[in-house]
């Protein structure tokens, strides 16, 4: 079994990666906002029962997947790698795979700013993502995000045998992917 876990900045395109790695490898995708979405319905963002709630579901939701016959797992997330409570939040998501002997994949996506910006208003986005479709917000929540947070590593990564750094400012994401595929020698869908 293996737990893909995709990082990095908002609007990077970490969902789009994980749609075509899923298409390569047979992973199912659970990407962040299957989780955030719904809960963002009835709580705002970031409120005590808003990540109780999230964290419950993606806790129960990796434990599912990791004790079933399905070959593993794809995850997204926009990681503030300088924030040790997130760190402690996905070496717990993590650990839930890593303790029945799955191999964890961390890949980290990198794309420039006004990529990223063009991103976010795509219609892919858009249509999975409903807390995006307003669209000065999430760019402004993009923005904030960039200037707050350590959302890509510089050089140095904690995992450093399982990660796989790739720029994708000009990669498509079934390249992206094919590449993903290739450095961790996943196996394919048949």
């Amino acid at each position: 079994m293996t737990l893909v876990f995709i990082f990095g900045p908002p609007a990077v395109g970490k969902m789009a990666v994980g749609l075509e790695l899923e298409r390569l490898t047979g992973l199912r995708l659970f990407h962040n906002h299957m989780a955030v979405d719904p809960v963002l319905q009835l709580f705002p963002f970031g409120s005590p029962p808003f990540q109780r709630l999230v964290g419950e579901f993606r806790r129960r939701v990796f434990e599912e997947v990791a004790s079933s016959d399905l070959p593993g797992l794809i995850f997204t997330y926009a990681w503030a790698l300088e924030d040790p409570g997130e760190r402690e939040t996905v070496d717990r998501l993590t650990a839930v795979f890593s303790a029945r002997g799955a191999r964890v994949c961390y890949v980290e996506l990198e794309a420039d700013q006004s990529a990223r910006l063009q991103r976010n208003d795509t219609p892919l986005r858009l249509q999975e993502k409903p807390s995006k479709r307003d669209l000065a917000r999430s760019r402004a929540r993009l923005l904030a995000a960039d200037a707050k947070h350590q959302l890509n590593t510089n050089g140095a990564f904690f995992y450093p045998g399982d990660h796989l750094k790739i720029d994708n400012t000009t990669l498509d994401p079934d390249a992206v992917a094919e590449r993903v595929v290739q450095h961790f020698k996943l196996s394919r869908a048949r």
